[in-house]
């Protein structure tokens, strides 16, 4: 069951917000901002604008925290996770504050939301195909994304309904064809592993046959994945490995596209993961415009 798209931000614990909000200012401006002279300290009103029709809004708590950190404050019109459009250009938010302070949250601000609500929407797009193919299981991500990113894009899977997979090699343990390798076999690896994970942890085995998955399965694994298996292949193993082992989970990766994704769908598979989630995901087209102290206001960028 996918969580309430507009509590997702509950997940995220305040002080990580604001150690991210200072981090991502620090970057931007680690010293003077010569550019802030121009502009003074007087109050500005700034409309953020979605050019991106038909996107799922996600990141706002990313965007608020920045411009709280600078003194200034944001007034949303759409609720995280809520679809922006159908217009071409939609007004979005109201950003409210000094001028120069404001100027300085815009570029960390944008840039969390384009690519958080990219993300969304591309997730909410694969759970729609999911949906249509009256498919059981889950779409989920991977660990390819930004370094020092993660959280952002792993909550963006998560507005976008799709499963977030493991959040590190902290977290669940997956055993890759290089852990089996250099432990000498599949057995030995999940033996290995199990005696430092405990009860606690799942362990998942990255699989290049049937064979494999079997070999898994009976050495204790939770979580088989079948790797770049081609579709219909993929529809005969797990066939025979869902009927030698019916709790077993099987998870589809490798190759797997918006484009194919429907390939994949079977009873017998619980879990696909796509790569492409994050890497290589179109960002949504946000702008920040501050409005001129004039009657006839037209907007200029900040």
């Amino acid at each position: 069951m996918s969580l309430p798209k507009h509590i997702a931000a509950h997940s995220i614990p305040p002080h990580t917000l604001i150690r991210l909000a200072q981090e991502w200012l620090a970057e931007d401006t680690p010293h003077f901002d010569p550019a802030g002279v121009c502009v003074g300290s007087q109050e500005v009103e700034a409309r953020l604008f979605c050019k991106t029709p038909h996107s799922i809004l996600a990141g706002s708590p990313f965007f608020t925290a920045v411009f709280t950190e600078v003194g200034c404050t944001v007034d949303w019109k759409y609720q995280e996770g809520a679809e922006i459009g159908p217009d071409a250009v939609t007004l979005t938010a109201v950003v409210r504050g000094p001028a120069r302070c404001l100027l300085l949250g815009e570029r960390p601000a944008l840039n969390c939301l384009a690519r958080a609500s990219g993300i969304a929407t591309r997730c909410s797009q694969l759970q729609a195909m999911a949906r249509a193919g009256r498919w059981h299981g889950e779409v989920a991500g991977t660990r390819k994304t930004t370094p020092g990113f993660r959280l952002v894009e792993k909550y963006a899977m998560l507005v976008g309904s799709v499963c977030m997979h493991r959040q590190d090699l902290s977290g669940m343990v997956m055993l890759k064809d290089n852990h089996v390798w250099a432990s000498g076999s599949i057995t030995e690896a999940v033996k290995a592993a199990r005696s430092v994970c405990g009860f606690s942890s799942k362990i998942e085995v990255e699989c290049r046959s049937t064979e494999e998955g079997r070999e898994a399965a009976r050495a204790g694994a939770d979580i088989v994945m079948l790797d770049n298996f081609q579709p219909q292949e993929l529809h005969v193993a797990t066939r025979a490995l869902k009927e030698e082992f019916p709790t077993l989970l099987i998870e589809a990766s490798g190759g797997v596209t918006p484009d194919n994704l429907a390939m994949y769908f079977s009873p017998h598979v619980d879990i696909i993961s796509l790569g492409c989630i994050t890497q290589g995901c179109p960002v949504v087209d946000f702008s920040l415009k501050v409005q001129k102290p004039v009657a006839h206001s037209s907007f200029y960028e900040g």
